[in-house]
């Protein structure tokens, strides 16, 4: 060690230089990563991101031959330069040659893979549904005899026909011709309008195929026309059209749980949501489209209970819905995430008799939330607390004391939980309680305060050089991905987004809403969105790991166990949404001048 020492030289490289090049001459030192990050590279391609304490050069130092990658600095880098005989000495003695071995075996494993590697198949969930319609879609008039249309179908091999009524459009499929006319038993020359469903749903061309999807898997439904902008019928695209077949079978899940048939039962059906989550993380699917899968079957959850609350209390003393807020409502949740939610009622009955009701069934739902395994916060927004169970006039009251003075208690908070509302049973009147805070975009005053409050959650940009989140108590030298990476980009986003007028949406949706909009630069916005993607993609994977494992899903990564080039990747993420805060900070601070 000592001779080591002694002999090192110290070496400084600036971001992006090369420090030895693939097919130079033979490699003449060893080098030891100091501080800073250096990329391996292979024909063009980075295989692997070195950081401080790993070595590099050492399989062309010990072979004598040209090195077979290149490494550059990623960052600005400072490496120890070890000269070949001391390093010979020191990689020969029995103790390292596992080491060395093992070396050289990983990188000869992923130079081949990274060489050879195809470009991957455009992924079917990221392609307009236009692309994945088959066939052009069977048309008939809606006095069209079932037999005819069924006849129709046949020679065509389809399983549905459109129709037309004019000013909309109809559908029949085969397993209406199943339910409504052989099990129902209509008569085969009955009009076809007889056993359609109308009006059918209908999606556009340029619908994404992997929102379409989850969609149906939301509705329930296989078959959706696809209508241009003139009202021509395209196609009818099924769930199979998509081959997302690692999501197909959350249909069967979502059958299972809205059959049901009590508490247990539910229960029971709800231990396939990780497994569902696990099967879907391992088929890669995207995180973000795992989220929206997984918050479209806790809605379903949430809906059966409510169901089996009302069938025991009985008929309820006024319409109303159930919101889900949070990331629920955003359609973000995942695994580790709460069941957050609120109910507004409508109507001008006896007050209190109406919130006792409802309050009640309320805690019968938390409760088989709880028995389902959903995680239900102790200190958040939950419809078995008696504030979070109001009229839609008490509500919107509310809602606007908040916007004229949001310097009252906890304004601010409420506002940005009830800006994330989404009804998921019961009237489904657009979105009542986010609707009331379109106001927002004309109160510079409430944006400000938005704006600092979105500030307030800080991504923890120097976890590299030992700093982590949580110092002590049970999550100690761990990284709260969900305070100091989600929250920022959420908070920021709900913020311009409001600025631009828009309120319930997805996180992705606000940022998209606020770059067309110039409330944020398309620079800014396009960073924020590919850190909640990174985010999002690290927590279900840790999420996974922790399922796997038999333990409960949680937001405290340990920055050890990331590969460098990950945490490389997720101290850049940080450092960018850093760097958007700050801005908008220095903004903020020279409009208050």
């Amino acid at each position: 060690m000592e001779r080591v020492a002694q002999s090192a030289e110290v070496e400084f490289f600036l971001a992006g230089s090369t420090i030895f090049a693939q097919g130079d001459g033979p490699v003449e030192h060893l080098r030891v990563v100091r501080s800073g990050a250096v990329e391996v590279v292979l024909a063009g391609r980075v295989l692997d991101l070195l950081g401080p304490g790993e070595l590099f050069g050492h399989s062309s130092m010990l072979s004598g031959l040209p090195p077979g990658f290149a490494a550059r600095a990623q960052e600005d880098t400072l490496c120890y330069r070890i000269p070949e005989a001391v390093a010979r000495s020191v990689l020969a003695r029995p103790e390292s040659v596992g080491f060395v071995a093992r070396s050289l075996l990983e990188m000869h494993a992923r130079a081949p893979t990274a060489l050879t590697q195809r470009p991957p198949a455009p992924d079917p969930a990221n392609l307009p549904v236009k692309a994945v319609l088959r066939d052009p879609p069977v048309i008939c008039s809606p006095d069209t005899t079932i037999r005819d249309a069924a006849a129709m179908m046949t020679s065509a091999g389809a399983t549905s026909v459109v129709i037309d009524l004019g000013s909309s459009i109809g559908i029949l499929t085969d397993r209406d011709l199943r339910s409504r006319v052989i099990a129902g038993g209509l008569p085969y020359d009955a009009p076809v309008s007889a056993a359609m469903s109308a009006p059918a749903y209908t999606v556009a061309p340029d619908r994404l195929a992997g929102d379409v999807l989850l969609e149906m898997l939301d509705r329930g439904i296989r078959h959706f026309p696809v209508v241009s902008a003139a009202r021509e019928v395209l196609g009818v695209v099924e769930a199979v059209d998509l081959h997302a077949v690692e999501t197909l079978s959350s249909f069967n899940l979502r059958g299972e749980i809205a059959r049901a048939g009590s508490v247990e039962a539910l229960a029971h059906a709800a231990h396939g949501l990780a497994p569902a989550v696990i099967a879907q993380h391992e088929a890669r699917v995207a995180a973000s489209s795992i989220a929206t899968m997984y918050s479209v079957l806790l809605d379903a959850v949430t809906r059966r209970l409510i169901e089996l609350a009302l069938r025991d209390a009985g008929e309820p003393p006024a319409g109303f819905s159930w919101l889900a807020l949070g990331s629920q409502s955003r359609r973000e949740a995942t695994p580790g995430s709460d069941a957050d939610s609120a109910i507004v009622w409508y109507g001008d009955s006896d007050e209190e008799t109406i919130r006792a009701f409802l309050h009640d069934m309320a805690r019968t739902v938390v409760a088989g939330l709880r028995e389902c395994a959903i995680t239900i916060d102790s200190h958040g927004a939950s419809a078995s607390e008696r504030l979070f169970v109001r009229s839609l006039e008490s509500w919107q009251r509310a809602a606007r004391g908040w916007i004229e003075d949001p310097t009252r208690e906890q304004a601010l908070i409420l506002v940005s939980v009830l800006v994330d509302s989404r009804p998921v049973w019961g009237i489904h009147r657009g979105t009542p309680l986010s609707d009331t805070f379109r106001s927002a975009r004309d109160r510079p005053d409430l944006l400000r305060l938005l704006a600092r409050f979105a500030l307030s959650h800080r991504p923890p940009t120097g976890f590299m050089r030992g700093i982590v989140v949580e110092h002590d108590g049970e999550h100690r030298g761990r990284l709260d991905l969900k305070n100091g990476g989600l929250l920022p980009v959420v908070d920021l986003a709900r913020w311009a987004g409001m600025a631009a007028g828009i309120t319930s949406a997805s996180t992705r949706e606000r940022l998209r809403a606020a770059r067309d909009a110039g409330t944020l630069p398309a620079a800014d916005a396009d960073t924020l969105t590919d850190a909640f993607e990174l985010f999002t993609e690290l927590r279900l994977e840790h999420q996974v790991e922790k399922m796997r494992a038999g333990s409960p899903a949680d937001d405290h990564l340990d920055p050890g166990e990331l590969s460098a080039l990950t945490r490389s990747h997720l101290k850049e993420a940080f450092r960018a949404v850093a760097s958007v805060q700050k801005r908008i900070a220095s903004e903020l601070d020279l409009r208050a001048r």
